[in-house]
């Protein structure tokens, strides 16, 4: 089973509830049927004292992920933890479902590329 945390500290009101499906979709589609996901909506300054700390780069952004087991095989008994995304409502806007569906694939392995922009597009 995929269990999606979602938490709120961007000051604007979010779709967790459509978040949590649009990351179990996505999951379920790259053949994941189990781990756990945290998605973090956060405003633009820590957005960008995140993106500034683990990428050097002093800007806010629209995702940021953070992946810890991804596909590989973890030990029987304990869970997957396939990671976190962290989105900013304000730098995303209305067009968040795009940039959620970014993140995960990152979670997954996928770097930038042709093979991730036909993956995109296929889960949109």
């Amino acid at each position: 089973m995929i269990e999606v945390e979602v938490e709120n500290r961007s000051g604007t009101a979010v779709d967790g509830e459509g978040a949590t499906e649009i990351v179990r979709r996505v999951l379920e589609a790259e053949g994941i049927d189990d781990g756990e996901v945290g998605i973090a909506f956060v405003g633009p300054e820590e957005s960008r004292a995140l993106k500034r700390e683990h990428l050097g780069v002093d800007e806010a952004t629209d995702v940021l992920s953070f992946p810890l087991d991804g596909r590989e095989d973890v030990p029987t008994g304990l869970p997957r933890q396939l990671g976190d995304l962290v989105v900013c409502p304000q730098v995303v806007g209305d067009d968040w479902r795009a940039p959620l569906v970014h993140g995960v694939l990152h979670l997954l392995g996928y770097d930038h590329g042709p093979e991730m922009v036909a993956r995109e597009k296929a889960l949109r």
